[in-house]
């Protein structure tokens, strides 16, 4: 035997590695409308520029017949490759080799490459698609999850962190995708829950199928789990590729800079897209299309929370974040929902030094029983205590309607904005000119001769003296009454002159924000 005996050894050894699970269980894997683990890894990556790392550990485990049954890679493969040029490191989990469940070595395999992500300062990507953990492992199994838990908190901020949710995902293992900054998953083939649908009846009656307990639309609609889904893994993995282009490599880096196509920054239409009148919906989004680069919005958890809108852009084709309230749901008032949603946004771009733009049309925060007791008091706490903490380069341009506690919460001047501009027909107040009129001067309508008349005199001049723009400005709570028309511009202006803005807080462990 000689080197090339052994060469050829390596060779077939790793050939061996590559076919997973086997033929049989990669037909079933199709059939199921789910890809393989490494033909998720040469989808998402630039072609042939993954590297393995890892390829031969297995389990060392020895009992209920595990010493029978080896499994390449462990049920997971593990490496680093590039998008779109860039470095990025990830795992890939393969159903085929024990149902992709985690034990000892799988979790140490996950673990190591985290390490080299936070390293090299690159962001990692999780392909998630296990029967959870290990059972013929017991305990080793768990302490396998808590070493990922332990490093998914410890980098974040540090690296930008993407859970891709393609197939089962129970239990202890939904904790990591929870900690890291995004979660994909794919239409009808990932599911996503503490309890699946049989330990669920056996305890509270309920019946209920995987899909609906835990699929892809349930988490981004209604707990908010996810942040994109996609109708297949192919369409997931081209977002994930999207999202990353938005995002720089690590926290002491800034987002890529994109050439952008040159175009006239004044935009004429815009005027005409906010209606003048205050109790009018529409649609934020069209005035988000009329101000970012063409083509540039990227929208994150477009389904859940509906009221509020937020994504990222580009700006001349800088990355920026988006926080906007929306005027055609619940008339864009805050909510538990949205304060959350909002709240962990900017956090999200505050990590990653990606400046934030506000776009405010908002009544307040939203009255009623309900939210009282679900704690609306803490959650909407969480957009003051974000706005507040974060360091990158804030502005507020408020559209229409800037009421009562929400005014101050959306980046207001009180709690750090740089820069707020007003369009020349906002109202900012502590509530709007009709309540206030009505408490204000009730007496005076009560005993008029015209009620109706005189409260609508009333309402004239409270909105003249107190809710429109100038009064504002004439304190320094705005820094400009500006053309609706020129929005682009005067952002664009504002984000060139806080380019190196640096700010510093207080020396402390770390702040204590109302969870």
């Amino acid at each position: 035997m000689d080197i090339y005996d052994k060469i050829n050894e390596l060779y077939d050894r790793k050939r061996q590695i590559e076919l997973g699970g086997g033929d049989e269980r990669i037909a079933k894997q199709h059939e199921k409308g789910k890809l393989t683990a490494r033909e998720r890894i040469n989808l998402l990556l630039d072609e042939g520029t993954f590297v393995e790392l890892n390829p031969f550990v297995i389990h060392r485990s020895r009992d209920f017949g595990m010493d029978k049954q080896m499994g390449p890679g462990d049920g997971v493969v593990t490496g680093y490759g590039k998008i779109d040029g860039r470095p990025v490191y990830l795992f890939s989990q393969d159903f085929t080799v024990f149902g992709g469940a985690l034990g000892e070595m799988h979790a140490m395999k996950i673990a190591n490459v985290m390490d080299l992500a936070a390293k090299n300062g690159a962001p990692f990507i999780g392909l998630n698609d296990s029967g959870g953990a290990r059972i013929q492992e017991g305990v080793v199994s768990l302490d396998g999850y808590g070493e990922i838990f332990y490093r998914n908190a410890i980098y974040s901020g540090v690296i930008p962190q993407i859970s891709v949710i393609l197939g089962p995902c129970a239990g202890g293992a939904v904790y990591s995708p929870a900690i890291t900054d995004f979660v994909f998953m794919t239409d009808e083939t990932s599911q996503m829950f503490i309890t699946g649908p049989k330990v669920i009846e056996t305890v509270t009656g309920e019946k209920i199928s995987s899909e609906d307990l835990g699929g892809s639309k349930v988490h981004n609609s209604i707990s908010g789990n996810a942040h994109f889904r996609g109708k297949d893994e192919k369409a997931v993995l081209e977002q994930v590729r999207n999202l990353l282009s938005y995002l720089p490599q690590n926290n002491n880096e800034k987002a890529p800079m994109l050439e952008a196509e040159s175009q006239d920054d004044y935009r004429n239409d815009l005027a005409d897209v906010v209606p003048f009148e205050t109790i009018r919906p529409y649609d934020v989004r069209k005035v988000i299309e009329q101000v970012v680069d063409e083509d540039s919005f990227l929208e994150v958890q477009s389904e859940f929370a509906k009221n509020a809108v937020v994504g990222f852009a580009r700006m001349n084709g800088e990355s920026v974040g988006l926080i906007c309230n929306q005027p055609k749901v619940m008339a864009g008032a805050l909510d538990i929902n949205s304060s959350d949603k909002i709240a962990r946004f900017i956090r999200t771009c505050d990590s990653f030094n990606i400046p934030l733009i506000t776009f405010e049309d908002v009544t307040g925060f939203f009255p009623g029983v309900k939210q009282e007791h679900g704690g609306i008091i803490r959650h909407g706490a969480k957009i003051l205590y974000a706005y507040s903490e974060a360091t990158v380069p804030k502005i507020t341009v408020i559209l229409r309607k800037a009421f009562g506690g929400a005014y101050v919460a959306l980046n207001s001047k009180a709690i750090g904005a740089d820069v707020v501009y007003a369009w020349p027909n906002a109202e900012i107040a502590v509530m709007g000119a009709e309540g206030a009129a009505n408490i204000i001067f009730a007496k005076e309508i009560a005993n008029s001769e015209d009620p109706d008349t005189t409260r609508n005199e009333k309402i004239e001049e409270y909105r003249t003296k107190f809710a429109n723009p100038y009064v504002a400005a004439s304190h320094g709570m705005v820094d400009d009454v500006i053309d609706p028309r020129e929005t682009r511009i005067k952002l664009l202006q504002a984000l060139e002159m806080m380019r190196n803005k640096q700010e510093t807080r207080p020396r402390k462990k770390h702040g204590n924000i109302p969870l």
